[in-house]
């Protein structure tokens, strides 16, 4: 079938609640109508993903955003204006429409607008707002490609295949605040370049898991996934896969895989999760490390990704 094909069906199965894989900007979505609890819950289904961690609602009107918030807040219209669509993601107080199971009980909604062609035209032609979650097993490394939802989700009802996603890691994810904004999750768009709109504020608390990805342990490989350190020089690495940034640390591997020819933060946030896969599926290394990379702009969101896929190896090591 075309691609205009494809995106009718996977439309017309989100209404009639079935459940769709689909390319972002960021990574792939797994999709059902936000306003449809039971098409929610299947989400989590087959996601395997407790109900405590909330969705984001994907919109591709503006008009969209007004009905699923209760906020009016001119800040919105100018993170909007400047961002969307884009890999941000707002969460915003929740108006009566949206499901309780989409927010996890809680009284906001994260909220965004992809900035993907099939995912846009999808949105649209299912005429419903699209509650959507990375198309990955809870936990696990996220999709950039089809394939990638394949091997994680046998159960999903149709997959949308868009190709390679071109930004490679999910959303920024920002809540407003009297002074600012507060971010939650690290992305793409940068402290920086929120800083053109708003002013960071590091001091308000906000609610435990209001948004996804706040988990100390996501993104992670089957196999023990390490951050390369000084230890590692002394270790056997005839086993282990290294995931290059730099290409200064490459000697003695089994595989290597280099997310940048030249250094690049961008390329790094681009074909992290990729690499990650090939080195899941190679069945001749054991151990996979990862070069650490600067914190600051980009960096911040990548050593983000890097610290939860280590996490529940690293307590492991304790």
């Amino acid at each position: 079938m075309r691609l205009s094909d494809n995106i009718n069906y996977a439309a017309k199965l989100i209404q009639d609640g079935r459940v769709v894989a689909f390319p972002t900007e960021t990574v792939y979505g797994l999709g059902a109508n936000a306003l449809n609890p039971m098409a929610v819950a299947k989400i989590y289904e087959i996601k395997e993903r407790p109900s405590f961690d909330p969705l984001i609602i994907h919109i591709a009107d503006i008009r969209q955003l007004e009905a699923l918030t209760n906020c009016r807040d001119k800040r919105v219209y100018q993170l909007a204006e400047r961002f969307w669509p884009g890999p941000l993601t707002m969460v915003l107080p929740k108006s009566s429409k949206v499901p309780e199971i989409v927010t996890s009980g809680l009284p906001t909604v994260g909220i965004r607008m992809p900035n993907n062609a099939i995912a846009m035209e999808l949105i649209q032609k299912s005429n419903c707002p699209v509650a959507a979650p990375s198309a990955n097993k809870f936990g696990r490394i996220s999709p950039t490609t089809a394939a990638h939802v394949r091997k994680q989700l046998s159960n999903v009802d149709y997959i949308l295949d868009g190709g390679k996603t071109n930004v490679g890691i999910e959303s920024t994810i920002i809540e407003l605040t009297d002074t600012g904004c507060k971010i939650l999750r690290n992305g793409i768009i940068t402290q920086e370049e929120l800083e053109t709109i708003l002013s960071i504020d590091d001091r308000t608390n906000h609610v435990t898991l209001s948004a996804p990805g706040m988990l100390k342990s996501h993104y992670s490989p089957a196999k023990k996934f390490m951050i390369a350190d000084s230890e590692m020089f002394a270790m056997d690495k005839s086993k282990a896969g290294l995931i290059s940034f730099s290409g200064k640390l490459e000697s003695g591997f089994k595989n290597v895989i280099k997310v940048s020819s030249n250094a690049n933060l961008t390329d790094y946030a681009v074909n992290m999760f990729e690499a990650m896969h090939l080195l899941e599926d190679d069945n001749d290394i054991d151990l996979i490390i990862a070069e650490p990379v600067p914190e600051s702009g980009i960096g911040n969101a990548i050593m983000d990704r890097l610290r939860k896929a280590a996490y529940n190896w690293r307590q492991d090591l304790v």
